[in-house]
């Protein structure tokens, strides 16, 4: 008599069973009734009906998705392999369910698309020196076209950028040559600025010559404090003009 009792007991545990459902807060789940969308439910306790209910779980939280490594050809006909990492959440329980089969899988190819594109209107060298304006471009992209998906794109890295040997020792002869244009234009800046100062100090002693006297005393005692075995015979600079005047008489004859 007990054991007639059993079976619905026991049937009806399991259906109580497979009606309860405890979604934690970072989860929500997507209702079907006979194959119908019916609602989003969740966080908590959430019961269907077995057989006629159907319901997907969704995760709400930031989904971390490493872009695997691609070859990409960039705009000055250089093969380099780059790959990132993609930042997303789903925003939109409904549309990541109904408007595509996997949003995860779709997320991962489309970001493998657009990276291959984007990169590739980019020269190397902006590849290298502006990854944070590359990065923005993928990610405004990706976020424009995953939101008929319901999802969030919230960042896009850009990790590495691989080169080919041949390639590094190209661009390290470039980086010294670069160093050497630099060195060279600033030892010419350094030249013209010397002689710029050289001028004006010349404008300056040339409207009295007795700076220029005092600059040659600074001259001799400067010399005279030195170390040195040149013997210097200061000549007075009136001596000097006497002698210019003298040679400077049979021109005017």
């Amino acid at each position: 008599m007990i054991y007639s009792y059993l079976a619905p007991i026991a049937l009806l545990i399991l259906l109580i069973a497979a009606a309860i459902r405890i979604l934690p807060e970072y989860k929500r789940g997507v209702v079907f009734f006979l194959g119908r969308f019916q609602a989003v439910k969740g966080p908590g306790l959430v019961i269907i009906i077995p057989g006629l209910q159907k319901m997907e779980v969704v995760d709400l939280r930031v989904i971390t998705m490493d872009v695997p490594e691609q070859d990409v050809i960039s705009q000055d006909n250089v093969t380099v392999k780059v790959n990132a990492v993609l930042y997303f959440r789903v925003m939109d329980p409904q549309k990541a369910i109904i408007n595509v089969e996997n949003f995860v899988n779709a997320t991962s190819q489309l970001a493998q698309t657009t990276l291959r594109s984007v990169l590739g209107k980019h020269e190397l060298d902006e590849m290298l020196s502006e990854r944070d304006r590359l990065n923005n471009d993928v990610q405004e992209i990706l976020d424009v076209q995953t939101e008929d998906w319901g999802i969030k794109v919230a960042n896009v890295e850009i990790k590495h950028v691989d080169l080919d040997e041949s390639m590094i020792r190209a661009i390290a002869r470039q980086a010294e040559a670069e160093r050497e244009r630099r060195a060279k234009v600033i030892h010419a800046e350094g030249e013209f600025q010397a002689s710029q100062k050289l001028l004006d100090a010349s404008e300056v002693l040339s409207k009295n010559p007795a700076a220029i006297q005092l600059r040659y005393l600074q001259t001799l005692n400067d010399m005279g404090n030195k170390n040195a075995s040149t013997i210097v015979f200061p000549i007075p600079m009136d001596l000097i003009d006497s002698f210019k005047k003298f040679a400077d008489k049979p021109d005017q004859k």
